[in-house]
């Protein structure tokens, strides 16, 4: 049985690069929910029925984890983008952002998703 693994985007990277240097208390909260999420779908529970929280369906199977539960103290919203591709087990880091550019995150996330099924 193939376990699953993360990849993340060259997009994700970028951002991940300027949350560590502006945003380092959110991308913590962002990352430590991932983590929790990425061990319950390698436990074997379906993506898209992990609840909690921190996690927003955004549709066509992409999920938004946001910073909630993170730091003691007031921490802005953000959200990491990812798709899980149940079929070949890849939960993919698509891109972080803020409220600012949730509509262009959502949207980027939705054109990833399509190139990514090749549709």
């Amino acid at each position: 049985m193939t376990e699953w693994r993360i990849e993340p985007t060259d997009t994700y990277e970028r951002a991940h690069k300027h949350y560590e240097k502006k945003q380092p208390q959110e991308l913590k909260a962002v990352l430590d929910n991932l983590d929790r999420y990425f061990k319950t779908v390698a436990q074997g529970v379906h993506p898209q029925f992990v609840v909690a929280g921190y996690i927003h369906d955004e549709g066509k199977g992409i999920r938004a984890i946001d910073q909630r539960g993170g730091a003691k103290g007031k921490l802005r919203q953000t959200r990491l983008y990812v798709y899980p591709d149940v079929d070949a087990k890849v939960l993919y880091l698509i891109t972080i952002g803020d409220k600012s550019s949730q509509r262009d995150d959502i949207k980027l996330s939705a054109d990833f998703v399509v190139q990514l099924k090749g549709a």
